[in-house]
């Protein structure tokens, strides 16, 4: 898995008017908190930052560098302006590489289907994984092959074969499915 360094600098004031001073400067107010940390560390961010981070759909663990302390961390939220999506706040979780985290993997999917040879079309029902792990276990993404999807057939959960981390999202959810298409299924009932 990816590590992209954050830079921040930590912050005293964490009233209304600082946060505006700070966004308005083109920076994010961040915190941090998690095992090995003794209190939340609010720090903030230069936005240009995040885009390699929130703005793709690669998974990274982040190595926070605030003011020369080094905190191995993961987005666990970020807050968006309602009308603007302007990044308002994000929040990162500390995490030791001996405890798993819990974590959101995107599905990429590999082969190609019959059932998209015959006029299918590929649904995604979802395309990130609920995982836990320790993060020297966690892949860049989990790998789906639809080479044995024929028309109306799904891919669950359930038919993963994974090493080194949990599944937490349920079995039974389907990832994928290859949709009949309305001019397919009047042939069918032919």
């Amino acid at each position: 898995m990816k590590t992209l360094e954050v830079i921040g600098f930590k912050r005293a004031n964490l009233d209304g008017a600082a946060l505006n001073e700070i966004r308005d400067a083109a920076n994010v107010p961040c915190v941090v908190y998690g095992p090995g940390i003794p209190e939340q560390v609010h720090f903030y961010s230069p936005a240009i930052l995040f885009r390699d981070l929130i703005y793709t759909p690669d998974v990274h663990l982040v190595e926070l560098n605030i003011e020369g302390t080094i905190i191995k961390a993961v987005l666990k939220d970020a807050q968006f302006h309602p009308v603007s999506e302007t990044l308002l706040h994000a929040d990162f979780m500390a995490y030791t590489e001996d405890r798993p985290i819990k974590f959101e993997i995107p599905v990429k999917i590999e082969g190609s289907s019959p059932g998209i040879a015959k006029g299918g079309k590929l649904e995604f029902k979802t395309r990130k994984l609920k995982v836990k792990g320790t993060a020297g276990n966690l892949p860049d993404y989990i790998s789906v092959n639809i080479s044995d999807l024929d028309l109306g057939k799904s891919f669950k959960v359930s038919e993963l074969q994974v090493e080194g981390f949990e599944i937490l999202t349920s079995p039974n959810v389907s990832i994928v499915t290859v949709g009949i298409p309305r001019a397919l299924r009047g042939k069918k009932a032919e």
